[in-house]
């Protein structure tokens, strides 16, 4: 079996994440990777470096263009009966046999912001109908999938995620006074309601809001006009992209994680913050209540007045954030990248 981490970046977002963490209890399956890096314990078949969101525009048509030209080859020269994309891309019009992984359909939701419509609205469905199977990150992304492409629902699996246990956990760091987000600057990541909940609290000028995530030329001087524009300069922070051993540090310390995104494929910043027993604010839409349950305060993201009163209910409540902290690190355990593994082995199992 092949496995494509052509995607795999130095700087892990979300899917790198997924398939760094997801590979290891692919061991089972003795799997090829196609990969730029030599990774341990694995035969890795090597592919050029620049094919990675690192890459930007340019990295993601050059992977798009070998992922139809050159992986082909690549599958018939080591006789591969299956290819697994943790990510939805996969080579058309050959005899090549895959399965791959949806995390979301952001792009058809928010079709005005996004660079990627095209990409979702005529290659990904093409890859879906021919895919053997489907593997997806929560149940909303399944009822996208459907929704938006009129897949069979029982092509489908919704599988959830996990973190990683060593690196994001309680640390037990003195807190800070600032509430961060973490992710990219995106329209529907709804960054401009949480700075204007931000400079709504009554006593805001006591505390910061840090926004941890590399800087995005389209994005983030709108940011910092409606920053300019409230007079709130001095009290938001731009952390850029902060390092995976960094981050952890960073999450524990904060007083909260507000993550009010108008629509997530899974969600891994909530999660991650769970784990380091730091109360979290999020949205009540898409998979986000699938992966908090009742261990955040969920919110209507369109409400900025709903954002900020979470917010002051976090800043002003010293029991709330002691209980949400609790019920965080209790929600974890319910996730892991072992019972993940096992589920995914056992959907790539049938297809070998």
């Amino acid at each position: 079996m092949l496995v494509n981490l052509s995607f795999v970046s130095t700087k892990p977002t979300g899917l790198s994440t997924y398939a760094t963490n997801l590979i290891f209890h692919l061991q089972k399956l003795q799997p090829t990777l196609l990969s730029s890096q030599k990774i341990d314990d694995f035969d890795c078949y090597p592919v050029p470096a620049n094919l990675t969101p690192e890459d930007g525009s340019r990295g993601h048509l050059r992977r798009l263009l070998w992922t139809q030209r050159q992986l082909p080859k690549i599958s018939k020269q080591i006789r591969s009966p299956l290819l697994f994309s943790p990510i939805p891309e996969a080579p058309l019009f050959t005899d090549c046999r895959y399965i791959v992984t949806v995390h979301d359909l952001i792009p058809l939701r928010f079709a005005k912001v996004s660079p990627l419509t095209a990409y979702s609205r005529y290659y990904i469905p093409q890859v879906l109908k021919s895919a053997q199977h489907i593997i997806c990150n929560s149940k909303a992304t399944a009822k996208d999938i459907t929704h938006f492409f009129s897949i069979d629902p029982r092509k489908i699996t919704p599988i959830l995620l996990a973190h990683d246990e060593n690196n994001f956990r309680f640390l037990n760091l003195p807190k800070s006074n600032y509430f961060l987000y973490i992710g990219r600057q995106d329209p529907y990541k709804n960054l401009q309601r949480l700075i204007t909940a931000f400079a709504a609290l009554p006593n805001y000028h006591k505390y910061q809001l840090w926004l941890a995530g590399t800087a995005d030329a389209r994005y983030t001087p709108v940011l910092q006009r409606l920053i300019d524009k409230l007079e709130i300069t001095n009290y938001v922070k731009f952390l850029d992209y902060v390092s995976y051993r960094q981050l952890p540090i960073v999450i524990n310390k904060a007083i909260a994680l507000v993550f009010p995104s108008l629509w997530e494929g899974f969600g891994f910043p909530v999660l991650e913050a769970m784990a380091c027993g730091t109360p979290v604010i999020t949205s009540k839409l898409s998979s986000l209540p699938e992966v908090a349950g009742e261990a955040a305060i969920l919110i209507n993201p369109y409400s900025t007045e709903e954002i900020c009163q979470a917010m002051q209910k976090i800043a002003t409540c010293t029991e709330t954030r002691s209980q949400l902290s609790q019920l965080g690190l209790n929600r974890v355990k319910e996730f892991s990248w072992y019972k993940t593994g096992q589920a995914t082995v056992e959907i790539l199992s049938r297809y070998i």
